[in-house]
């Protein structure tokens, strides 16, 4: 059988797909391999660090945008207007067929995640991306649980890591804005959106930007402001697409009011103190703002031939929504790793195995290929242990995985890379 090498050679399957997904776990032990799934964004530059081919930046269409996005592992959908019916979702591959991540989840459950997020949530309720634009964006929030609810929405706290693989340039502006300064009255901020039609509306005013470095990260509560810079972010965050755009004005480029507003009631889309109060002040103005939000890696564990790193870690009001690692194995050598719980693996430097599946890190990718960088880890194979090898004889291995809610209770807590 020749093996497919683009979606274009696949065919659909919907629903019906456990027996398939069973048989595809056998023949890779464990692990379900996954396709590029990118994403658009019409409000938005992209910052061409993707792999993806320049020809196909705006493969969806001039009208909705360039692709600033690929999302890993994701049963999300993007909320993106005129968006094409399965966008945000991932698909697995097995043989000549694919299907949605979603609905491998759904019918298998825990057999996938494991019980206690299952039954929990009764989905993987969490997914991670590479953002990466050219310049800033919006200073924005994401509605906490109870705000995202009014609009039937889930809340969305998420991270940032900053992969030295996808930084070799740094884009226009490598600083991202966050919070406002201590002192900052709400009343400041309501100018600001009382302000939008006469052009900036001048909120940035009120922040301060700190300066990314690659090999770094953030972890970012919901309702604090934040407008990222043009660094290629790796992205693990809570399964939700709701935002609002508190800034109308970026590099002379409109942000329409209604991404201020889309995920708020709409009976309170004038109410300038509604949106106001949908910040958290309290976090917004901390004066200790980086100490509580910084991240840098965090040795988890390291032989002679690799080495597991902490890059997300910390929790959001005492709960842990995700965390993430980095492994990276020598040429050459082969190490068992494991885990407490499912992941989504992507490989963003060098070559080799994970158990069965091969691994390989493109160097440049066309909209509809398929690749061999990305893989769905069960909870099951996560807890025996994936076999990495790196076939490589120069070329380290690297790879970035981001795991669901309270899965790791041994990851540190913010700050302690300073010990």
């Amino acid at each position: 059988m020749t093996q497919p090498r683009t979606t274009k050679d696949l065919t659909t399957r919907t629903g019906n797909v456990r027996a398939a997904v069973e048989a595809h776990l056998e023949e890779t032990g464990g692990l379900l391999r996954l396709a590029p799934c990118w994403v658009p964004r019409s409000f938005l530059q992209p910052g061409k660090r993707l792999k993806l081919h320049p020809d196909d930046l705006y493969a969806f269409g001039l009208n909705r945008g360039g692709i600033d996005e690929r999302w890993f592992a994701s049963t999300t959908e993007a909320a993106n207007d005129n968006r094409t019916e399965d966008e945000g979702l991932s698909y697995v591959v097995v043989g000549n067929e694919r299907f949605t991540l979603k609905d491998a989840v759904a019918e298998c459950g825990a057999e996938l995640i494991g019980e206690a997020i299952w039954n929990k949530y009764g989905k993987w309720p969490v997914y991670s991306k590479f953002f990466d634009n050219m310049g800033p964006i919006p200073h924005h929030m994401h509605q906490d649980a109870a705000q995202a609810a009014l609009v039937g929405q889930e809340g969305k706290p998420e991270s940032y890591y900053f992969p030295p693989q996808h930084n070799n340039v740094g884009n226009n502006f490598p600083y991202t804005f966050m919070g406002f300064e201590p002192g900052t009255t709400k009343e400041q901020v309501r100018e600001c959106l009382a302000n939008w039609n006469k052009g900036d509306n001048g909120i940035l005013d009120l922040s301060k930007a700190y300066r990314l470095k690659p090999g770094t990260g953030w972890l970012i509560d919901p309702c604090i402001l934040h407008a990222p810079g043009s660094l290629c972010t790796y992205e693990p965050q809570w399964g939700s697409d709701v935002f609002g755009m508190y800034q109308s004005l970026v590099e002379g480029r409109e942000v329409p009011w209604d991404l201020l507003v889309k995920d708020m009631p709409a009976d309170k889309h004038q109410d300038l103190d509604f949106i106001v109060d949908q910040l958290h002040w309290e976090k917004n103005v901390d004066p200790n703002f980086k100490d509580n939000h910084y991240l840098e890696p965090v040795v988890a564990e390291e032989s002679e031939g690799h080495v597991d790193k902490w890059i997300v870690y910390g929790k959001v009001d005492n709960f842990q929504y995700f965390t993430a690692k980095e492994l990276t194995v020598k040429p050459g050598a082969k190490v068992t790793v494991k885990d407490n719980g499912a992941y989504g693996l992507i490989v963003v430097a060098g070559e080799g195995h994970a158990n069965k599946l091969r691994l390989n890190c493109p160097k440049l990718i066309r909209f509809h290929d398929l690749t061999q960088d990305e893989f769905f880890a069960t909870e099951a194979a996560a807890k025996a242990g994936v076999v990495f090898e790196n076939t490589s004889e120069t070329e380290d291995l690297v790879c970035l995985r981001y795991f669901g809610p309270e899965v790791n209770p041994d990851a540190p807590a913010l700050g302690a890379y300073k010990k």
